[in-house]
């Protein structure tokens, strides 16, 4: 047979087989997932506790793929309540209906499942996946998400000679639904009991840390470089991140690589993930500590609220002792805080998703068509309850996501009239309000936190660039001191209590995107809101149509048909998937061929 005519042959086989399983004929591979969400019990800290594990694992597996692959992951909820699973810096383009959050998804009831398929378009780089509900991610349920380049797009650093990936945050010894009904009461939480590294304890640094714990332990090699990924995963406290004696190389935040810059020590806030390169160039005369420790708060008081790992050389002679490093940037004086985060840039010359350079992206040349100014209060009470707002707003979720109840033209279910500036104090409320954003509009979002704590901003669905910060109330004449060249582009960032942070936003990707801080406990009190981007010449391709497995609730709960499982019939699936995906490369290597 001629190689054409079993390319012919083999191509129409193809062809039939996704349409036969409903396979999306892109080129780009499939990687599947099973998660069994399920509660475990495990005492990080000594005490023992109820978790949220992935398929038994605290934190959850690791999801790896490569830039424009498509992600299936199949989640099987094992909890006694819904659950839903969000992907903070995945933008899911073009497919809110993945996003994992109230507004977009109605949740996985309790032995449900649901799955997620989205395509990692034009993405590199860290992130994790979280619970967005009921507090959930102060129980668990995360774990790392690794975008990698193409073979085709070089890194802009000499390849590793391996990874290795910390999961950081502040932890209490009571789990989620005890937290909850802390907050339900009108009361903070008050100190955390400690931080977790990977899901485990402090190693014992010195008495005051409890025998019987289990710590981290990283095994390394001498003279070795390893990209090292950070996640602060955590319910509220930003994190010093440190390795004794060695350097942080910055590479990476979010999804951009960054001008490379050494650090002896990096702050790293709620919802935020970035990337080190860390070579072992320390003798081995013994072990050195890895530690994430409380910042921004009375470090004396705090000092229980630190994470203890080692990082262990093949060769060392002995184990860890002393004295923890201490961070070398002192963040005593608010103006010396801002320094490390004004000195995050882009690397402009480097390719990112995208052979052509980061930097080939001119926003500053860019007219900005609206601007939105978000503050953020000390929790006030609103009809009885103690409740967080943006704008003098404090986000209730409708009981029918926002898109679907579009889709389906169920009315009333929100309003469009999310006000661009605060409100006056005396006219605060509780409300279904988000933001009618203009699609390919060219926005500056203003966080603007008047709270007393520094605070996590992160908008899905997007990056943005962060052009500005600084301490006072902003006006339009801080435009002038805007970083217009090489602005880091991401998703997360922080801002300081009393301070500003400015943003521009390119929105190019319809949907309904959630707006909200990052820090569980005033996100759970309503401190967030919602941006609905539609295109009014919308014809398929700029959205995609509701997934066949989409959930419904609220108005159209009737329409929801009860489950009935197969564990057979998913397996399969999965299974198919990975054949057709092999099948798609090998198609590809004949046609190559022929």
């Amino acid at each position: 047979m001629a190689a054409t005519d079993f390319f012919s042959r083999f191509s129409v086989f193809v062809f039939s087989l996704a349409l036969l399983f409903g396979f999306s004929f892109a080129g780009d591979p499939y990687v599947s997932y099973d998660f069994s969400v399920s509660y475990i019990t495990a005492s990080p800290l000594g005490v023992p506790q109820q978790v949220i594990a992935v398929n038994g694992k605290f934190p959850g597996p690791v999801i790896n793929a490569t830039t424009n692959y498509n992600v299936d992951v199949n989640v099987f909820n094992h909890l006694d309540e819904p659950l839903l699973l969000t992907w903070p810096g995945v933008q899911m383009r073009r497919n809110s209906w993945q996003d994992g959050v109230l507004g977009t998804n109605c949740p996985i009831p309790p032995k449900w499942n649901f799955t997620y398929d989205f395509q990692l378009k034009d993405q590199i780089g860290s992130y994790f996946y979280s619970p967005s509900l009921n507090f959930q991610r102060a129980s668990g349920g995360f774990g790392p998400i690794i975008i990698n380049n193409r073979d085709l797009v070089p890194i802009p650093f000499t390849k590793p000679d391996g990874e290795i990936i910390f999961i950081i945050g502040d932890w209490y010894t009571q789990n989620h639904t005890a937290l909850r009904r802390i907050l339900d009461s009108g009361k903070e939480l008050g100190m955390p009991d400690g931080v977790l590294i990977n899901g485990k304890g402090p190693f014992k640094y010195n008495s005051s840390v409890p025998d019987g714990i289990e710590h981290e332990t990283v095994n390394v090699d001498p003279g070795k470089t390893y990209r090292i990924r950070v996640h602060n995963v955590g319910i509220s406290t930003s994190l010093n991140f440190r390795i004794q004696n060695h350097k942080l190389l910055l590479i990476e935040t979010e999804g951009r690589y960054t001008s490379q810059i050494n650090f002896t020590d990096f702050d790293i806030h709620v919802g935020q993930s970035y990337s080190f390169l860390v070579t072992m160039d320390q003798n081995a005369t013994s072990d050195y500590y890895i530690v994430a420790s409380a910042r921004f708060v009375n470090e004396t008081v705090w000092q229980r609220v630190t994470g203890v790992g080692i990082l262990h050389y093949s060769n060392s002679k002995g184990p860890a002792s002393g004295p923890l490093p201490v961070p070398a940037t002192d963040v005593s004086h608010p103006w010396s805080a801002m320094n490390q985060p004004r000195a995050i840039k882009q690397n402009t010359s480097a390719g990112g998703a995208r052979p052509n350079p980061q930097g080939s992206f001119h926003y500053g040349q860019i007219n900005i068509t609206s601007t939105y100014i978000l503050r953020s209060l000390p929790p006030t009470e609103i009809n009885g309850k103690i409740r967080a707002t943006l704008n003098g707003i404090s986000f209730v979720n409708p009981s029918t996501p926002m898109r679907l109840a579009d889709h389906h033209k169920v009315k009333g279910d929100y309003k469009l009239d999310f006000p661009d500036r605060p409100l006056d104090e005396r006219h605060q409320r509780m409300d279904s309000s988000i933001i009618n954003a203009t699609y390919k509009g060219f926005i500056q979002v203003i966080f603007q936190n008047n709270d007393t704590k520094i605070q996590s901003f992160h908008i899905d669905g997007y990056s943005f660039y962060v052009v500005a910060m600084d301490f006072g109330i902003w006006s339009e004449d801080r435009k002038g001191s805007y970083n217009n060249w090489d602005a880091i582009a991401r998703s997360t960032i922080e801002v300081y209590p009393g301070a500003w942070t400015a943003v521009l936003v390119s929105l190019d990707n319809v949907g309904v995107w959630n707006i909200r801080v990052e820090n569980l406990d005033r996100w759970y009190l309503g401190q967030e809101t919602y941006m609905r981007i539609v295109n009014p010449e919308e014809n398929g391709s700029t959205e995609m149509d509701p997934p066949q497995n989409v959930l419904y609730c609220g108005a159209l709960q009737a329409m929801q048909k009860e489950q009935h499982h197969s564990s057979a019939a998913t397996l399969l699936n999965g299974q198919l998937k990975l054949i057709f995906s092999m099948m798609m490369v090998l198609l590809a290597s004949v046609s190559a061929f022929c």
